[in-house]
Order: structure tokens, then sequence, then C-alpha cells
């Protein structure tokens, strides 16, 4: 019988970069919306963003190195202009797969096949898209992947850790409730806090598959 304590298989593990992986908050995000066309003027703006907001998210050093331990294919994902997504990624191990290839804007689900391309993933089945920002997992459910989505720390709350801290209890879970509720209303499969939370989510989500679920 396997042991349901394991960590369970899958084919490969997306990621979205800012409110996912680094950027509690996502905060990089209003800043490069705000020079949608960056310029040589404003992309020193966005690459000092990146390197204040360059802190990887609590859990994510221990995440990703039990997944590299594992041999799972995984990469990040975002439509940050390429210099900046580089600087604010600076922190995260070197074997982590920057997908280079974004194909057409999200929602199209392109950066995600491309992204499983450059991993040498050969089928979708057992592929798990985590992020925060609900246009790159509609992304995701238009590729056909499980997704996954994160409430707190991306930008449908868009605060600090600090400031999220902060916050009173009742404030918190208002917060918390809303961006759930928002997530699971775009369709997604399953809500967790943060990326700390990750594991105890796949082993649900291979419950679920070994059910016959599909995404």
């Amino acid at each position: 019988m396997p042991d349901s304590s394991a960590a369970p298989e899958f084919t490969a593990l997306l990621f979205g970069l800012s409110g996912c992986l680094v950027d509690f908050g996502a905060r990089t995000l209003p800043v490069a919306r705000q020079h949608s066309e960056p310029a040589e003027t404003s992309l020193p703006a966005l690459l000092a963003s990146a390197t204040e907001y360059a802190e990887p998210i609590a859990g994510v050093a221990q995440l990703l190195g039990d997944l590299h331990q594992r041999g799972l294919p995984c990469a990040w994902l975002d439509e940050l202009p390429t210099e900046v997504g580089q600087r604010l990624a600076s922190p995260l191990p070197q074997w982590l797969l920057a997908a280079s290839n974004p194909g057409r804007p999200w929602p199209a689900p392109d950066a995600c096949w491309n992204a499983l391309a450059e991993l040498q993933v050969e089928r979708l089945d057992g592929c798990v898209l985590i992020a925060s920002e609900p246009r790159l997992l509609q992304a995701g459910l238009n590729a056909g992947l499980w997704c996954i989505g994160l409430a707190t720390c991306g930008p449908l709350c868009g605060l600090a850790l600090g400031d999220w801290q902060a916050l009173s209890v009742a404030e918190r879970e208002k917060r918390r409730a809303d961006a759930t509720l928002e997530l699971y209303h775009l369709g997604v499969h399953s809500v967790i806090d943060h990326p700390g939370e990750l594991h105890a989510c796949l082993l649900d989500l291979a419950q679920r598959r070994r059910k016959g679920e599909k995404p």
C-alpha cells in the first residue's frame, strides 16, 4: 500500500515568479504596469524595484530544495521584461529554469506549453501550475494544467509581508477569504495561502488524481 505521507509524483511544476517564489505581495507588478513598454528611462526604475523586492517568500528555499532532490522538473514564468525578471529571480537556485518563450500574452496558454517544452516534458498529465496572478492561472487552466492559486502572497492582497502581518486578524481573514473566493471563481483546482503549504496540497491533488479526477 503506498505511503500516503510520501510526496506525490507529478510530471512537472510551473511557478509564477512575483507573488509566488519571490516578492511577497507581487509589488513589482504594479510598477511594471506603469511602464507597459519599458523605455531606457523607465527600465532603471523597474530594475530598482526588482532589486528591492527580490526576496524569496517564506518556505520557498526548502520547497525548491526538496523538489530538486526528487528530480522533479520545475520552471518559473512571468510577464516582466527579461532583465527585470532575472533580477527578481536572482536569489533563486541556478537549476530552476526561467521560461524564455512567453508566446502570446496571458491568458493564452502558450507560455505554459512553451515552458513545459523547455523542460522537455512529454505529456500534460500530472503537470501543475502554482501562481497568484489570476491571468497566469487562467493561462494554466487554458493549457489543461492542474492549477493551484495562492491567496495571501500575491496581487489579490498586494501587501508586503510586514504590512500583511500588521493587519488585524479580522482584516487578514477578510482579505484571505475574498482572494480565495476570487481564485475559486476563476476555476483553480485548489487554493493555499503561500508556497510553504504546497506539499500538503500536492498530496490532496494526488489523491484526486488516483480517483480519476482530471484538470
